[in-house]
């Protein structure tokens, strides 16, 4: 006997604006309602009225989902397969990073949640990293996570079970990337305590959600090409730089200005060795003017964890090439290419050593290099991509 096909309800803004379905030949396929005029996401444009993916769940609803930690939580609170996507959004996506969210068709019954698997029930946060969405306890003087409805205006991010630095990795990462780029371009971490035993957290707020809680539109560039995510996940490598600098010409309200922060941003990357810069960690954000380059959110130095890869997670010049091995020469290359003007590159370079001076006491001190081996090996790396890049 065959399985009955799913369906979905599809919410923006909190407003149904389509369905999504399964199709009879393995697929998924995506319908505006009647009446509806507005696009919720680039490569759904209303236009059409109707789109339609061959094999499993579109890419542009699989990167709603959660991946790592939180989905195999998902996974096992919620009775569903680990790949099953258009299970674990039925289950937890009514309140997604963004505009959009995914709601049973129908009454659906499901399966109680085990308790305490999951920290958000009906709530799902993207990315591989431990983490969940929060919101201020103000009697305990940190945070909390973030019930079933409400606000949730704050997103905490735990270490790891391996890797204890994490948390503070990304919070010197975010805070040194900052000063070089300019408060607006870079969200503004803080480490804090989340209650219930989850522990210290780097916790950063919402850029996709206003102060009183209205959702903005907000896509990563996995969604906007449709990259599938693959079995791995890997589909989020699965582009260049070139590809992101294409996206940001096409559907940026202000290409221009974007395409220069696009590249101060990739070259902030390089100095601090953050070359997990994937697709996913870029995003298009809805503005009063459109769509813009969305603050930088995500910013880990693996420079100090020799058991990553060093090499950028995007190709560049047709090349994947490794944190090392990118200079001044490659990287303004790569500014041409992209349209920029030689004086703006050379603007860029010069701009970012003087920033990267005023910035120096962000970065642990050389004194503690017995106390603190995590700490110098941190700055060294830092260091060390300065003076190669910068005063070439």
């Amino acid at each position: 006997m065959s399985q009955k096909l799913r369906s979905a309800k599809v919410s923006f803004k909190g407003q149904e604006a389509g369905l999504l379905e399964e199709t009879t030949a393995g697929g998924t396929r995506f319908l505006y309602h009647n009446g509806w005029t507005e696009t919720i996401a680039c490569c759904l444009p209303v236009l059409r009225r109707e789109h339609e993916w061959a094999r499993g769940m579109h890419p542009f609803f699989q990167h709603l989902g959660a991946e790592g930690w939180l989905r195999e939580r998902q996974a096992r609170a919620g009775h569903v397969a680990d790949q099953d996507d258009f299970g674990l959004l039925l289950r937890f996506g009514a309140d997604c990073i963004g505009a959009v969210g995914v709601l049973p068709s129908v009454d659906m019954q499901f399966p109680p949640l085990e308790a305490n698997e999951v920290p958000n029930p009906g709530r799902t946060v993207s990315g591989v990293q431990r983490k969940m969405l929060v919101v201020r306890d103000e009697g305990a003087h940190g945070y909390r996570p973030a019930g079933a409805s409400g606000p949730a205006p704050y997103i905490a991010k735990f270490n790891s079970t391996d890797i204890a630095t994490l948390v503070r990795n990304e919070n010197l990462s975010l805070k040194w990337v900052r000063a070089l780029l300019g408060e607006d371009e870079v969200i503004n971490p803080t480490v804090a305590e989340v209650s219930e035993g989850n522990g210290t957290a780097l916790v950063v707020k919402r850029f996709d959600r206003t102060e009183d809680g209205r959702k903005l539109r907000a896509e990563d560039f996995a969604q906007i090409l449709c990259k599938p995510r693959g079995a791995d996940f890997g589909g989020k490598y699965d582009a260049s730089y070139e590809e992101v600098a294409g996206v940001i010409r096409k559907y940026s309200a202000r290409p221009a200005i974007d395409l220069l922060r696009f590249y101060r941003r990739l070259v902030a990357f390089v100095l601090v060795s953050n070359a997990d810069a994937h697709l996913k960690n870029f995003t298009l954000l809805e503005t009063p003017e459109g769509l813009r380059l969305s603050p930088v959110y995500d910013v880990v130095n693996v420079g100090v964890y020799p058991q990553f890869s060093q090499q950028l997670a995007l190709s560049i010049a047709g090349n994947f090439v490794s944190l090392e091995s990118v200079n001044q020469r490659l990287l303004a290359a790569f500014g041409e290419h992209i349209g920029l003007k030689k004086a703006a590159i050379s603007g860029v370079s010069r701009d970012l050593k003087k920033a990267a001076i005023k910035a120096a006491g962000i970065l642990p001190n050389p004194d503690d290099e017995s106390r603190d081996p995590f700490g110098m090996s941190y700055r060294e790396s830092v260091r060390n991509a300065c003076l190669r890049l910068l005063e070439e």
